[in-house]
């Protein structure tokens, strides 16, 4: 054989070689490696079942079976019995989908969608089949009633699996983004000036185009920002109407506050000591054109646009009560917590912990008899310079309901009890904001940021069930 083709033939057959020649069989990693082989071109690269996709123990399968024992009929009544028209996804998968997204830290339609092309888990729940992003929002929009009364269900769940240790139950309240910015917030005149503008560019379009084209043809109707319901012209009247009524509910407020003030004099004979009430001044109120129903509250990190997130928690992390709030402060919110919390629960809770926030003498004279022990540290005031009895023996007569609670808290056992609070509710807060990244809602509207805020809390209670079946072992249906 000549020595051309010689040299050619060895060169050829070192190229097979891996390791040798070229070095493209391994990339030059040597020549004894035991690999896996890279087969991408394989007819099937995932198993024809989806049972061998993922482990028994999946949090994918544990939401399969708590969804088959939801109570979704409210769900199927509103889709046509007739068998007409095109067919639609199941709703018992579309409420897996969602249920599983939130609980794994995804609430925007558009990536469940892409993770439902991608991402194994995903693609278990959905049967292989891939809603898209359009029809995810629409079911979550059209049916957020529904998945808010979930918390209930699965609530229930978790008590017959054991959860809920209702000895200590702490509430607290979170500041969480609306999907608007300090930025859209606007006063009256910024409004009316913005209304102005609009309309008289409105004006100068239909004068241009009158003039160019002549009445009655095509170029005179009314400007996308006047015939579109939704457009900015109508969030700004819509803006205009609410701050007028916010000004009016202040001058209000004032006005009764004089006349209550005016009727004690008269029935008394006497002046009433005192600061007398300032008339409505200070900023003026601002309203936001992004999402007219969220407010200017102050977080942990500075003020923000957004909603008052309230949840009363369990000893053992799980929530039993959850709700949204426009208010920024928290005081208010007690009563309607602890109602939801005794609606919720068919049994007693012992002590309820809060937080200085949630503090008013309004709230404690409002409490039940019948109802658990509360613990919440007075706000500083006149009544907390006085003398307090030591917590020991009985509780004097005439202490005001602020010096009996400080005089409760001062005890060893109030101490205790009320130091539960941070380790009780804060993880549940760092959980929901830092692993699963809800720090902004997805949608806008109080009405609809108060279904997505249940459904968070709802996945959250649905991830402590999961992991106790798997530390019981018995990761099955719940």
């Amino acid at each position: 054989m000549e020595p051309v083709a010689e040299s050619r033939r060895v060169a050829r057959l070192a190229a097979t070689i891996p390791g040798v020649g070229s070095g493209r069989g391994d990339g030059g990693r040597g020549v004894g490696q035991n690999f896996r082989p890279v087969e991408r071109d394989q007819a099937y690269l995932l198993p024809p079942s989806l049972r061998d996709w993922l482990p028994a123990d999946d949090l994918a399968w544990f939401v399969l079976d708590v969804v088959d024992q939801l109570d979704l009929r409210p769900i199927y009544a509103r889709y046509r019995a007739d068998g007409w028209g095109a067919p639609a996804f199941e709703p018992a998968l579309m409420t897996a989908l969602l249920l599983y997204a939130y609980a794994t830290g995804e609430r925007s339609s558009r990536a469940i969608e892409a993770r439902c092309r991608r991402d194994i888990a995903y693609r278990v729940i959905a049967a292989n089949q891939v809603p898209d992003h359009a029809t995810i929002a629409r079911f979550r929009a059209d049916h957020e009633q529904v998945l808010e009364h979930l918390f209930s269900d699965v609530l229930r769940l978790c008590a017959e699996a054991g959860l809920g240790r209702l000895g200590i139950v702490a509430l607290d309240g979170t500041k969480i983004a609306a999907n608007a910015a300090l930025d859209a917030n606007r006063t009256a005149p910024q409004v009316e000036a913005e209304i102005r503008a609009i309309l008289a560019e409105a004006a100068a379009t239909d004068a241009a185009e009158d003039a160019a084209l002549g009445p009655g043809r095509l170029g005179d109707e009314l400007p996308a920002a006047l015939a579109d319901r939704r457009s900015r012209l109508v969030r700004l009247e819509e803006a205009r109407h609410r701050l007028d009524a916010t000004t009016a509910a202040r001058q209000a407020e004032y006005d009764a506050h004089l006349a209550r003030r005016a009727e004690t004099e008269a029935a008394t004979g006497k002046g009433l000591t005192g600061r007398k009430p300032k008339p409505p001044g200070g900023p003026p109120p601002k309203a936001n054109l992004s999402d007219p129903d969220s407010r200017i509250m102050k977080g942990a990190r500075g003020y923000l646009q957004g909603y008052n997130g309230q949840a009363a928690v369990a000893a053992d992390g799980l929530i039993v009560a959850a709700d949204l709030t426009q208010q920024p402060a928290d005081a208010g919110q007690l009563l309607p917590l602890l109602e939801l919390t005794s609606a919720n629960l068919q049994r007693r809770i012992g002590t309820l912990v809060a937080d200085a926030g949630y503090w008013s003498e309004a709230n404690l004279a409002a409490l039940p008899p019948d109802g658990p022990e509360v613990l919440i540290p007075p706000t500083s005031g006149a009544n907390t310079r006085l003398h307090v009895p030591p917590p020991r023996g009985r509780i004097p007569h005439g202490l005001s309901r602020r010096a009996r609670m400080a005089r409760r808290l001062a005890t060893r056992s109030g101490a205790a009890r009320y130091r539960r609070r941070a380790t009780i509710v804060e993880p549940v807060f760092g959980q929901i904001k830092e692993v699963r990244r809800v720090r902004r809602f997805q949608r806008r509207g109080f009405t609809a940021c108060r279904a997505e805020w249940l459904l968070v809390c709802t996945t959250h209670n649905l991830l402590k069930l999961w992991r106790k079946r798997l530390r019981s072992g018995s990761p099955g249906r719940p």
